[in-house]
This record gives structure tokens, sequence and C-alpha cells, in this order.
């Protein structure tokens, strides 16, 4: 039981929640920056294929 005890302790030192909790926030950070990554492109693909659109109207 003594090693369960200094991992404990050694857990307790060097706050290992706190980096598991950085680690989250940088996956959520990632993940939003996909989403708003893929929203540009889609914007890019509608905005691209509206005025191919709008140029084969006029022409």
């Amino acid at each position: 039981m003594d090693t369960v005890e200094s991992i404990r302790s050694w857990v307790s030192t060097h706050k290992l929640t706190s980096i598991v909790f950085f680690v989250y926030e940088r996956m959520h950070a990632q993940a939003f920056t996909l989403t708003v990554l893929s929203g540009a492109v889609a914007y890019h693909y509608y905005d691209k294929s509206c005025r191919k659109q709008e140029e084969a109207a006029s022409a």
C-alpha cells in the first residue's frame, strides 16, 4: 500500500488533474477551430456556386 500512497502523493504534488483539464480544454479549442474552418469552407463553396449561377444568368 505504500506504493499507492506514494503515487497519490506524487499526483497531488504535480497536479495531474490540472494537466488533464488543460488537455480537454485544448481538445475543445481544436474542435471549435475545425468547426469554424468547416463553416468557412461551406461559405466559400456556396459563394462560388452563387457567383457561377449569376454569371450564367447574366450571359
